[in-house]
């Protein structure tokens, strides 16, 4: 998909890639990047992290299908995050 920022909670994210047929949303700094480790949020999303720990990505898992259903999605970074269906559609939108 390219290049668009999204703030969600304290991480900015400017790129994003969307898998409409496994409904994937990848979030990630700068150009994809192989992590070095990753955990897994209590909604079930993925964070990667670079060797130093930082968020390189965010693998939001069922996106259009959350975002259909509750109109936002929930991500815990440890803080829990409510990114609104207006964030995260345009992302989805070009495929």
């Amino acid at each position: 998909m390219g290049t668009m920022t999204v703030k969600i909670g304290h991480l900015s994210f400017d790129n994003a890639s969307y898998d409409e047929q496994g409904d994937v949303l990848y979030l990630h700094v700068g150009e994809r990047q192989a992590a070095a480790d990753g955990e897994e949020t209590p909604e079930g999303h993925l964070l990667r992290l670079d060797a130093d720990g930082r968020v390189i990505g965010l693998t939001i898992i069922n996106a259009r299908w959350l975002l259909e259903r509750d109109g936002e999605i929930v991500v815990t970074l440890p803080e829990q995050v409510r990114v609104a269906s207006a964030t995260l559609k345009p992302l989805m939108a070009a495929v």
